[in-house]
């Protein structure tokens, strides 16, 4: 049994933070795009206005043969790429309870077994690495989710090994405060990196299986409890230039970077904004404080590899402590966690300066044995990725 290191009043104070803030009732019944230095490229119109890029291959052009099932057997020889590929119309009912449970954890890039040991006279958090944390038991999260982890919820993907999952957090927009449409997440939930492109039908589900049913309920549950804010598809995502250009199945040299966000809009809905829908989103600190100013940091997550089933969301908390994956690149966040795949893109979480809890990180990697998490620090890069996608809608 892993000894279990969970500071009490840190962890009541990050829960209570994530519960419900602009309402206090449950959910209404109305109820990439690539680098952080988007790429424009001349486009055409397709059906519902979407904009689809010229150099899309043959099979993309006809919408209405992807949305009749033709993602199902896309050709991954031919990814969509860069950031002017990115596409990703609604199709209705798409995602529904029981294609939404079978989705798999995008886990592979949970799988790392370690980085180099702490770099001799090194100063402060750069080129080191801390000895790995003690493991932490993840822990459940009391049920109804909306009222105690409001903005955390699943993204499903498609990849050409079918349905995927990870998990996500909904974060605040600078330009429509109160009314934010912006999700953060892992890059490798949106883009497979070096070998690979954008994955498609990419849509995120907040406070999945809200009541926390058992697996073998959530197929014939309402889907107002599997789905009860609706279902919220990415018209654009926006990840790290590095993760492009360097992420791997086992994170690879892309881990420091591995974060995305996403734009959303709902399937159906009352014209709400995601925030206004959910009543919460996080602020997202930039400013990577260093390990030592942290005496608590939370992942939360709906992990989905044994022996976890993704239907229940957890959360870890612990002191961080640093990983280090190359010593050129920034150094990781690393806590004690028994999540699993499926927690991937799960939010981190941890008090700021004034007092109040911000996003600080996502979870990217881990080991095998799932001891442990780690997420990048977001600097510069990933502000540059988060102000992108936020000025891009700006005046929409």
């Amino acid at each position: 049994m892993p000894s279990i290191r969970r500071p009490a009043l840190a962890a009541a104070a990050l829960t209570a933070a994530l519960a419900l803030t602009a309402t206090a009732c449950g959910p209404s019944d109305d109820e990439a795009a690539g680098s952080d230095k988007p790429s424009a490229a001349a486009s055409q119109k397709g059906d519902e206005g979407l904009e689809l890029p010229k150099n899309l291959p043959s099979s993309l052009k006809d919408l209405e043969k992807w949305k009749n099932g033709a993602w199902k057997n896309w050709d991954k020889e031919q990814w969509l790429r860069e950031a002017r590929d990115f596409v990703n119309p609604i199709i209705k009912d798409h995602w529904k309870p029981d294609s939404m449970k079978e989705a798999k954890p995008s886990d592979k890039t949970l799988a790392t077994q370690g980085a180099p040991g702490t770099a001799p006279g090194a100063s402060g958090d750069q080129g080191v690495t801390d000895p790995e944390p003690q493991p932490v038991q993840a822990k459940s999260v009391a049920v109804p989710y909306h009222n105690n982890a409001a903005p955390v919820g699943k993204v499903f993907f498609d990849s050409p090994e079918g349905h995927m999952v990870c998990s996500a957090t909904v974060v605040k927009d600078p330009a429509h405060p109160g009314k934010s449409n912006m999700v953060w997440t892992a890059g490798h939930c949106v883009h497979a990196g070096k070998k690979g492109g954008w994955y498609r039908n990419i849509a995120f589900v907040p406070s999945y299986n809200d009541k926390g049913l058992p697996g073998a309920q959530v197929n014939s549950a309402p889907v107002q409890d599997v789905a009860p804010y609706g279902v919220w598809w990415a018209d654009w995502a926006q990840t790290s230039s590095q993760w492009i250009a360097q992420g791997a199945e086992t994170g690879g040299a892309g881990a420091p970077y591995d974060f995305s966000v996403l734009h959303v809009k709902p399937e159906a809905g009352s014209g709400k904004s995601l925030e206004e829908t959910v009543g919460n989103a996080l602020t997202v600190d930039f400013n990577a404080p260093q390990v030592k100013s942290i005496p608590s940091m939370g992942a939360w997550g709906y992990p989905a590899a044994a022996p976890f089933d993704g239907q229940k969301m957890y959360d870890c908390v612990d002191r961080p402590s640093r990983l280090t994956i190359e010593t050129s690149q920034p150094t990781m966040y690393r806590i004690g966690c028994t999540m699993t795949g499926g927690s991937s893109g799960g939010g981190w979480f941890a008090k700021g300066p004034d007092g109040k809890v911000v996003l600080v990180s996502n979870t990217s990697i881990g080991p095998a044995n799932s001891t442990w998490l780690a997420g990048p620090r977001l600097g510069p890069e990933a502000q540059g990725v988060y102000n992108a996608i936020s000025q891009k809608f700006a005046k929409r």
